[in-house]
């Protein structure tokens, strides 16, 4: 019988992801270890998946980045919402090659300027680009900032003097990079430890760093039970050119009725946004499947 339940699962099942929110501040989660209110789900779009949300505060109103994947056309594109309705959604544009996958588009504020860093394993290369502020659907290539790996859920920050880039190599789950510079769009010298064995529970990027009070904190996706099945928040205790030490302080768990996983967490004002996984069935998801494969080639 649970065998036969397994293959019903595996033709017709599909995970289905969408974005939620709290009001709550990163002190707040720090504090009490975990996120303290019912989360607000948005009604779900059409698609399959609506994921890897970042948000940023414009003009005291949330503004957000993310993933959106239909499975008929098989790979991943940006989407920028306002506020947290999917009707008013726009597509994201300028990536460059945009025939790639593309998701986890990590917001970063500088000079009253946003960047974002978009993944683009596929092109091999972790790129910075601005956000137009007429048009913020529309990005402008900057700088490749990294290159040379299929580098995935790239993550920066600015920290004691210096800007530090996390990020870490597709199928590889036990091994993290990291970068430095002087400047955002600067040169990025390598750590003296790349790369740096972990565990697979604190490689891969799950969101927003963050600070509280004068502690740097990294959240990471824990793949152990599924993947994208929680989310790991890490405190950096050591971070330097030639040093680093972190330590595991609490797991976000998901929650009903996107029970099933959660793997990203993002930060405003008094804003925290994350994704949830739930699953679907469907009879046309066997052809759905076999397109998305089709097309991910």
């Amino acid at each position: 019988m649970n065998a036969t339940v397994n293959l019903f699962n595996k033709i017709f099942a599909a995970d289905k992801w969408n974005i939620g929110f709290v009001y709550q501040t990163p002190e707040e989660l720090i504090s009490t270890k975990k996120l303290n209110t019912a989360i607000n789900w948005l009604q779900e779009d059409n698609i399959d998946y609506a994921a890897d949300p970042f948000v940023v505060s414009i003009n005291d109103a949330p503004r957000i980045y993310y993933e959106e994947l239909d499975f008929w056309k098989g790979k991943g594109e940006i989407m920028m919402i306002d506020g947290f309705d999917f009707k008013n959604k726009k597509k994201v544009e300028g990536i460059k090659p945009d025939a790639i996958h593309l998701s986890y588009p990590y917001l970063i504020a500088e000079n009253d300027c946003l960047y974002c860093i978009p993944e683009t394993s596929e092109a091999k290369e972790i790129t910075l680009y601005q956000v137009d502020q007429e048009n913020p659907n529309q990005l402008t290539k900057i700088k490749v900032l990294v290159s040379g790996k299929a580098f995935v859920d790239s993550s920066i920050i600015y920290h004691e003097n210096r800007y530090w880039l996390f990020t870490s190599v597709s199928g590889d789950h036990n091994h993290l990079y990291i970068y430095h510079s002087k400047t955002l769009n600067g040169q990025y010298t390598g750590h003296y430890q790349n790369p740096i064995p972990v565990e697979k529970e604190f490689c891969r990027a799950a969101g927003s760093l963050f600070k509280v009070g004068k502690s740097l904190y990294r959240p990471t996706q824990n793949p152990i039970n599924r993947y994208g099945g929680s989310i790991i928040i890490n405190e950096i205790e050591t971070l330097s050119e030639k040093a680093f030490s972190t330590i595991n302080k609490f797991e976000i768990l998901p929650d009903k009725p996107y029970s099933k996983g959660l793997h990203n967490i993002s930060f405003a004002n008094n804003i925290i946004v994350i994704d949830g996984k739930r699953k679907v069935m469907s009879l046309m998801m066997p052809f759905k499947k076999i397109v998305r494969n089709l097309k991910r080639k």
